[in-house]
């Protein structure tokens, strides 16, 4: 077994425990802990499969941008100020007989699938960075500014008047 092998069922155990977590765990902070976790586990394994610019995104977008606006969110809920927030699963037996059966599906199918691969196709991971840098870099940084802009507004609005 190589050392990618090994690193790779490593993280697979990782991504399956926090995401078991994220839906099991009462407390909504943890979960969203647990969720942030979850992310940058899955943005290894795009690690592992040679896609850098994939695990750059993942990372930017959900494990950062993504996990920063939920802890927001629950930080600003006036309704919970003070409060311990639980969430609970009344479903969880329906949930788990679902993503069985998910899992045997998705399983079928890569079962029914394991012919020999086509050689994959040029990569365009390049082209695609270039493409988000070129034209596109000035309105997505005028999007990151507004979206901080709108966040220091709800801190603003959020607060209580003492």
């Amino acid at each position: 077994m190589t050392a990618e092998a090994i690193g790779f069922w490593l993280v697979a155990a990782v991504l399956l425990a926090t995401s078991l977590a994220v839906v099991l765990t009462p407390n909504l902070f943890h979960a969203v802990l647990f969720l942030a976790a979850a992310l940058v586990s899955t943005g290894v394994v795009f690690l592992l499969l040679d896609a850098a610019f994939l695990f750059a995104v993942q990372l930017l977008l959900y494990a950062g941008g993504v996990i920063t606006i939920m802890v927001f969110a629950i930080m600003l809920t006036e309704q919970l100020v003070g409060e311990r927030l639980r969430q609970t699963s009344r479903w969880v037996i329906n949930g788990a007989i679902l993503a069985a059966a998910v899992f045997v599906g998705v399983l079928g199918f890569v079962v029914r699938s394991a012919r020999p691969a086509r050689p994959p196709a040029a990569d365009r991971t390049a082209d695609l960075a270039r493409a988000l840098v070129g034209p596109f870099a000035a309105p997505f940084e005028l999007l990151a500014v507004l979206l901080v802009a709108a966040l220091v507004g709800a801190i603003y609005f959020a607060r209580t008047e003492d």
